[in-house]
């Protein structure tokens, strides 16, 4: 089915995709910082994407041994950055996600580097392999940021009074 649809109309596709998630993103980002963060907030995100790993039942998805090592070298690289832009802080006893500028600038080079990445590498893929590279990538990247953003809230959540935290979780 996928082999019929031209390449070059696959990567503007999932071009255009991605930049559409990519602004989604920044704009939830945005709508979130305006409310107390939560734990179920935190994890739901990468809990969603492991989902996405039974695309590997397939055979059309599956990648190599070293493929996966690089694309999960890669992706934990990458979340360096999501990790030192995302930061917590207590206001008025609740926990809210910082607003920081350079996320956006930060968001703009990944999904930058991920369509230069994906155009070079179109040509020594297949699109099922491509999509899984991509899958772990982004995985391995969401998930140290995601475990990171987890560590610091419940630091941060050690220091507001017990009654407070328990009307802000309900």
């Amino acid at each position: 089915m996928f082999n019929s649809i031209p390449s070059q109309y696959v990567l503007i596709g999932s071009t255009v995709l991605v930049v559409f998630m990519g602004t989604m993103m920044m704009l939830i980002r945005v709508k979130s910082a305006k409310k107390p963060a939560t734990v179920k907030k935190i994890i739901i995100p990468p809990l969603g994407m492991a989902t996405g790993a039974l695309m590997f039942i397939f055979p059309y998805f599956r990648v190599s041994w070293d493929h996966t090592i690089t694309s999960v070298i890669v992706g934990m690289l990458c979340s360096i950055l999501l990790i030192k832009t995302s930061r917590f802080h207590i206001l008025d006893e609740q926990i809210f996600l910082k607003p920081s500028k350079a996320f956006f600038f930060v968001l703009m080079g990944l999904l930058a580097f991920r369509t230069i990445a994906k155009t070079y590498l179109g040509g020594e893929f297949h699109l099922g392999e491509l999509g899984g590279l991509f899958w772990i990538l982004a995985f391995s990247m969401i998930l140290p940021w995601r475990l990171a953003m987890l560590w610091q809230y419940k630091r941060l959540e050690k220091k507001i009074p017990l009654h407070t935290f328990e009307k802000v979780e309900q």
